[in-house]
């Protein structure tokens, strides 16, 4: 990568426009830290620029609700204030390690599939996984959150484990400790 996007003040400013309270705030960019890390490391051809404004939007929803509805209503939010497709893109695919179309359903999400697929969509979902709160957490304790809230045999689980691999092999160094940690998969 030939630079690192700087986190600015007006990048904020489609959080606090949509009311995201500062614990969110810090969260984004927390999450808008790893994931630039993350892709700075990878050998793809990432868009930092988009990395770096879907990680500080991707929790926008949670102006309105603290729960996985978060994920179409920041969609919602998003697309109201203008926000870039690709942007709003991120922001429906970063929800645990992608929601299937039945998983939405059940969900009380709209109708579609909100899995990752573009690098910059798996980097942003993978990182939120890696930070918990404002802190960064290891792979394994992202994992073992899963399994506790969603149960070991639940999809979710399995489809982190393959996001894990995957953002691993983008990296450099991949399979060496610590090369990545955390986020969603690409199917």
């Amino acid at each position: 990568m030939d630079f690192m996007p700087v986190i600015s003040s007006e990048d904020l400013r489609y959080l606090e426009m949509a009311g995201c309270d500062d614990s969110v705030i810090r969260h984004c960019i927390a999450v808008a830290e790893k994931a630039l890390a993350i892709a700075e490391r990878t050998g793809r051809n990432v868009d930092m620029e988009l990395v770096k404004k879907g990680a500080l939007n991707h929790d926008i929803g949670r102006a309105v609700t603290q729960t996985l509805l978060h994920v179409p209503e920041g969609a919602s939010i998003a697309r109201r204030l203008g926000l870039e497709d690709e942007v709003v893109r991120i922001i429906e695919r970063h929800g645990g390690a992608g929601i299937t179309e039945d998983e939405a359903e059940v969900l009380g999400f709209p109708p579609g599939e909100y899995m990752p697929r573009s690098p910059e969509e798996v980097i942003v979902a993978y990182a939120d996984n890696l930070i918990c709160g404002f802190s960064e957490r290891s792979f394994e304790s992202a994992l073992g959150s899963f399994e506790r809230t969603l149960g070991s045999g639940h999809p979710a689980v399995e489809r982190f484990r393959r996001m894990h691999e995957l953002v691993s092999s983008w990296m450099d160094g991949a399979g060496t400790a610590g090369a990545a940690e955390g986020g969603k998969h690409s199917p």
